[in-house]
């Protein structure tokens, strides 16, 4: 009878390290081990599959086809078991949830407040790190495990490669706004007194701004972009001084007037502001993203 070889996941382990870092150095010192005992536990791997998974390219590792396809699943092995650890830590155990979120600079941050507020909200008490960046590092963080949740304006975009889930959360219209005498002015002959107007803009590319050209390319309205930014915290200080109209979501419209005395003048449902949620896991198992799910419904009713 032939004996199947038997995996060891140590081994996997070491060598899925390896692969990331790109060194056997630099993995060796994240794993704590030394250098050689690391070379033999991959050389042990490799003799394993009876297939190399590395070729040297001057000083960086690089891997061969077979490594390739190992790697990946490896990756899914490990992501599993770290579904499985987020799945066990879920349960009630007299200490506070802890969930890592990622937020793309392109959201509004007084609408990601209120669907993160739910988590502070939950039985038990539960630990926020938010930390905020460009979607790309953001999910490289999430499928490294270093975050549980990613909040992105725009979905997974397909054939992206990434082993992660896009969760629609919500959606709803934008308000424009401006500093009181502004607002005024360009209230009466919404939306066409858009044109030729001060504008502050989202960066080219986010889906708010391809959403607003298009609107306005439908409308013939060319307004006189003053500032792009990429970040809606920044823009919205910009608005408050005076710089120029800026739009926001309508759910959080009140919310957006209140904390920047600016005043709404117009609103339209044609241009869609998006909220996605992206995990590692296909179903919601963490008790704290489940609550940023649930407690989106309310926020988009």
């Amino acid at each position: 009878m032939t004996t199947t070889p038997w995996l060891n996941y140590h081994h996997l382990l070491y060598f899925h390290a390896t692969a990331r870092e790109g060194s056997m150095t630099a993995a060796a010192k994240k794993l704590r081990l030394a250098q050689p005992t690391l070379s033999g536990q991959i050389k042990q791997l490799e003799d394993t599959l009876g297939e190399p998974l590395f070729e040297r390219r001057g000083r960086r590792l690089e891997l061969t086809p077979t490594g390739r396809e190992v790697y990946r699943y490896a990756d899914e092995i490990f992501g599993l078991g770290q579904e499985l650890l987020q799945a066990v830590r879920g349960r009630p155990s007299g200490r506070p949830l802890r969930l890592s979120v990622g937020v793309s600079d392109a959201l509004p941050k007084i609408a990601v407040y209120r669907l993160l507020e739910p988590v502070l909200a939950l039985e038990g008490g539960a630990r926020l790190d938010v930390r905020d960046g460009d979607v790309p590092t953001l999910l490289t963080e999430l499928v490294s495990h270093r975050l549980d949740l990613v909040l992105s304006d725009a979905s997974l975009p397909s054939g992206s490669g990434i082993r992660a889930f896009s969760h629609a959360l919500g959606e709803c219209g934008v308000t424009f706004f401006a500093v009181a005498p502004t607002a005024a002015a360009l209230a009466p002959g919404f939306p066409q007194s858009l044109d030729r107007a001060r504008m502050l803009l989202p960066s080219p590319g986010s889906a708010l701004r391809r959403g607003l050209d298009e609107w306005m390319d439908r409308l013939g309205i060319v307004p006189d972009i003053v500032v792009e930014l990429g970040d809606s915290a920044l823009m919205k200080a910009f608005g408050q001084a005076g710089a120029g109209v800026f739009a926001a979501p309508t759910a959080v419209a009140r919310e957006v007037s209140e904390q920047y005395h600016v005043v709404p003048f117009g609103v339209t449902d044609d241009v869609r502001e998006r909220f996605w949620a992206i995990s590692a896991e296909r179903r919601i198992r963490h008790p704290a993203v489940g609550a940023v799910v649930t407690g989106a419904r309310r926020l988009f009713a």
